[in-house]
């Protein structure tokens, strides 16, 4: 049993849930958690960049919905034995990302905690928003950046090696200048946080359709989670513009499957519980 799944569908009668982001009237709200020792550990990661990935994250469910992130609400549990110098850095990691994407940190909650733990609200102006149902039968599936690095460098991790500071582990690139150029012609979004055959059984729940791959995509691609590249949907007579539009803005793109009514299994293991 998918527990994340399961406890998810206990709220199934609410009509915001779903999405990178509930849609209340002009405004896309989201929320993610960023904990010490469950998405990092302290020794991986720089406070300054603990924060700026918690944000980040944040930030790129705005962007998949067509939403431009403007305020920003932080729940932080940290250390009593943190010193003033940590919680500068802390503190401006936040702050300078959310500088970065023309966000306003307009509050939050601080409580003291055995370890540090974050939680980011993203409130956003989405006048069109863009959600994960919309795909229909024929429509082509693509998917920006190079997937598998950041399964690689959390393996490396966890056996005690080093990664560079630019690994998407530590540091996700987003697309948002592609995105928001290419929104007009995409039809169903969402970002690739637990990987790429996670997100397609989500993609294959709101819209009841299948895939058909073009070519097979390994494991070490398809499983790897915390890419926060992005996942989407389009009609295949848009494909040149498309790809016109990721050129332009030095976007990778790879236009991977097609979708079809058919079964879909993930085939990668819960990573959530």
């Amino acid at each position: 049993m998918n527990k994340e799944d399961y406890f998810i569908g206990c709220f199934s009668k609410s009509p915001f849930i779903g999405d990178d982001a509930a849609v209340l009237g002009d405004i896309c709200i989201s929320q993610d958690a960023f904990f010490e020792n469950v998405h990092y550990k302290r020794e991986w990661m720089s406070l300054y960049q603990i924060a700026q990935k918690a944000m980040l994250v944040n930030i790129s469910d705005a962007i998949v919905m067509n939403a431009r992130p403007r305020y920003a609400l932080l729940t932080v549990a940290i250390p009593r034995h943190y010193s003033r110098a940590e919680l500068k850095e802390l503190a401006d990691g936040f702050q300078e990302t959310a500088d970065a994407y023309g966000i306003t940190i307009i509050g939050g909650d601080t409580i003291a905690n055995v370890k540090l733990d974050i939680s980011v609200t993203i409130l956003a102006d989405c006048k069109k928003p863009i959600l994960r149902s919309g795909m229909q039968e024929g429509d082509l599936l693509a998917y920006t950046g190079r997937l598998g690095t950041s399964m690689r460098d959390l393996k490396r991790l966890l056996r005690g090696h080093r990664i560079s500071p630019k690994s998407r582990f530590i540091h996700p690139v987003l697309r948002e200048d592609f995105f928001f150029e290419a929104a007009s012609f995409i039809k169903s979004a969402m970002d690739i946080s637990d990987g790429l055959f996670h997100d397609l059984e989500k993609l294959h729940r709101a819209n009841r359709l299948g895939f058909d791959f073009f070519t097979p995509i390994p494991k070490r691609v398809g499983c790897s989670g915390e890419e926060f590249e992005i996942l989407f949907a389009f009609d295949p007579r848009n494909l040149s513009v498309i790809e016109n539009i990721a050129k332009k803005n030095r976007t990778p793109l790879t236009v991977f499957a097609r979708a079809v009514r058919k079964p879909y299994k993930n085939p990668c293991p819960p990573n959530h519980f």
